[in-house]
Parts: structure tokens; C-alpha cells; sequence
């Protein structure tokens, strides 16, 4: 098992020491407590395999597009058997991604457009520009 310091754990889970803490104030991740009968004040906490695991699986589920909301749902539905609600989950995020799909298509075939006429002509505005001062 680790013995990793915040920092290690923030390493191993490619983020910054404030992103572990600011998971930790949302709830994703639990703060361990400072060993006991240590003599220093201030003694480093020490986090595990555990905590990769659960930190790498918050990183996965911020990719696939989730909100931390959604993740803190799908880190308390994977100590049940809710399939149903994983699919759920997973197929509203799936319309969302479809959605924005859709709008950068659009939005790159209106570029391809105005790219296509800017390349035609060479007097007045050019209609990138002036499509810009419309949106």
C-alpha cells in the first residue's frame, strides 16, 4: 500500500495539490486524519491506493465530460448495484456530447463558409471579421 504525502497523491493523480484539497472540500475524496501519538504538530497525513484510485477515477469521469456532482453520484452508485442509474448518467452525458457535437459541426462548417469567401474576394471587409461584430 502507499504511504503518500498530498503532494505524491497529487502527483500520481496528475493534478495540483489545491485541486486534492478543493475535491476534498466538495467531498470527493476524504482527508485522512494525522497519525496518532505523533509528537510534531502538524504531522503529514498519508494517503493510499485507495485515494489514486479514487482521485484517477474523478480525473476519468471530468474527461468524459461529467460534472462533479455527477462523479459524487457515480462514486456512491459504485457501492451499489444501480446499473440502471450508471446508464442513465452516462446516456444524458452521452445527448450532451451529441449536442456539442453538433454545434462545433456547425460552427466549423460556417468558418469553412467564411474562410471560402474571404478567399474570393479582396476588396471591402473581410466576412470573418464583420461576421464576428454580428454575433
Amino acid at each position: 500500500m502507499a504511504e503518500l504525502t498530498i503532494a505524491g497523491l497529487a502527483r500520481a493523480g496528475e493534478v495540483c495539490v489545491e485541486t486534492v484539497r478543493y475535491y476534498q472540500r466538495r467531498g470527493l475524496l476524504e482527508t485522512p486524519d494525522r497519525p496518532a501519538g505523533s509528537d510534531r504538530a502538524g504531522s503529514i497525513r498519508r494517503y493510499g491506493d485507495a485515494d489514486v484510485r479514487r482521485l484517477r477515477f474523478i480525473r476519468s469521469g471530468q474527461a468524459a465530460g461529467f460534472t462533479l456532482e455527477q462523479i459524487g453520484e457515480l462514486l456512491a452508485l459504485d457501492a451499489t448495484d444501480d446499473r440502471a442509474r450508471v446508464r442513465e448518467l452516462a446516456n444524458e452525458r452521452i445527448t450532451a456530447l451529441d449536442a456539442r457535437i453538433a454545434a462545433l459541426e456547425d460552427a466549423r462548417a460556417s468558418l469553412r463558409r467564411l474562410a471560402a469567401e474571404c478567399a474570393r474576394g479582396s476588396d471591402g471587409p473581410c466576412p470573418i471579421l464583420t461576421s464576428f461584430e454580428r454575433s
